[in-house]
């Protein structure tokens, strides 16, 4: 995962929270990020951390916010992450409800890579579930995906996951 070096998660999150107490527009060039897209970078990054407690904390506003905004593309990074937070808790049934609300929306919006991730992310949730048939199938369906992007990394780790899973 892109933040998996040690201590990179913590400077992320203690940069991306200091932005939150900023000043907003006007600034000299471009534009700054706002509230919802600074919640949606720290509950993802959260959930690529797999970190519930972190999910957690970021997840309700960046609820609150995405739903106000109607932001299709940032609810369905929310419900994967909180379908994550739910896994790792044990709450499979939770985690098995958000996870399809989540590829609906990316589906929806033609977003590969988020399909990708989330289809990685219900492999893990049935091999979880010692469902090794329907993890095989996830991963395979995150595989092509990803290839069909030529998103390597991702394609690289999604087929570490179905070959985990085949010779278990």
């Amino acid at each position: 995962m892109p933040l998996k070096a040690e201590g990179e998660f913590a400077l992320v999150r203690e940069k991306l929270e200091n932005a939150l107490m900023l000043a907003g527009q006007p600034v000299k060039r471009g534009t700054m990020a706002h509230d919802h897209d600074v919640y949606m970078t720290l509950t993802d990054s959260a959930a690529q951390e797999y970190d519930a407690a972190a999910i957690e904390l970021y997840a309700p506003r960046l609820e609150e916010l995405a739903t106000r905004d109607n932001h299709k593309l940032y609810l369905g990074i929310l419900y994967r992450a909180q379908g994550i937070a739910k896994r790792l808790e044990g709450n499979f049934d939770d985690a098995a409800e958000l996870f399809p609300r989540a590829l609906e929306i990316f589906h929806a919006l033609g977003t590969r890579w988020q399909s990708g991730r989330t289809l990685v992310e219900l492999g893990e949730l049935e091999r979880t579930r010692h469902n090794p048939n329907a993890a095989r199938n996830y991963f395979e369906r995150a595989v092509n995906e990803f290839d069909a992007l030529r998103a390597a990394p991702d394609a690289s780790r999604a087929r570490g996951a179905l070959e985990e899973v085949v010779s278990e």
